[in-house]
């Protein structure tokens, strides 16, 4: 099936969809696993969605894969967590590059692991000159953090406060050069930001499924798409009607 057939039934793709993949320890809890097992399946679900978004025609997806308020959860989660995620970029950059994806990391390389450091920095060496896709991996990511690293480059830089706008500070966030999402998706049910892009998600649409993220599905991703081409999205103005 093309991506236009894929796609012909929607109103709208958004452009950039950014993704909290909330509810992986509940969903191994609900089956009597540990809650790693819920990350290994959260983490499995990547492959899916990633491939979803390609056949709908997404331009960006961004992954809130750890923040930087994940580090007060339990030393043996957070290792595990850690070792997830040095697996699934290892074992999925080939596949990515192959697939035309482009990876970019936003967050603090410093304070990860030093192997899973390697491991971003060569994903995102290898798969730099990829274009049909673009995933954004929030990983050691808060809002508050980011703004908090855009001002201090810009002191740093010793910009004129006079020149100081808001083009500017996007220019010196994590983000720069990428287009603020269209539509975030918070799965779970639970309804928080959870400084996940404070500074790009003030006009984006929110959407909340109850499903839990490993069960978050291609099926569940259209739904999402055909709720975000209802919305009448002003930002700040008014309709036309």
């Amino acid at each position: 099936m093309t991506i236009q057939e894929e796609t012909q039934s929607f109103i709208k793709v958004p452009q950039h969809i950014a993704i909290i993949m909330d509810g992986n320890g509940r969903w191994a809890t609900a089956r009597g696993l540990h809650r790693l097992a819920g990350h290994n399946a959260g983490a499995e679900n990547l492959r899916t969605i990633i491939q979803a978004g390609v056949d709908f025609g997404i331009q960006y997806l961004t992954f809130y894969a750890f923040s930087t308020e994940n580090w007060s959860r339990p030393k043996g989660e957070v290792e595990g967590l850690m070792q997830i995620l040095t697996d699934v970029i290892d074992q999925e950059a080939a596949e990515l590059h192959q697939q035309g994806a482009r990876l970019i990391h936003i967050g603090k390389l410093e304070g990860l692991p030093p192997t899973l450091q390697e491991k971003i920095r060569n994903a995102v060496e290898l798969t730099k000159g990829n274009g049909r896709i673009t995933i954004v991996l929030a990983l050691n990511y808060g809002g508050r953090d980011e703004i908090v690293h855009a001002v201090q480059r810009m002191l740093k830089d010793q910009i004129d406060p006079e020149k100081v706008d808001q083009a500017l500070l996007s220019d010196y966030m994590f983000t720069a050069g990428i287009p603020d999402p269209d539509l975030v998706i918070r799965t779970s049910g639970e309804q928080r930001t959870s400084n996940f892009l404070t500074w790009q998600t003030v006009y984006s649409e929110w959407y909340f499924p109850t499903v839990y993220w490993p069960d978050f599905n291609k099926e569940e991703l259209a739904k999402a798409i055909e709720e975000f081409g209802n919305r009448n999205r002003r930002f700040g103005g008014l309709s036309e009607a």
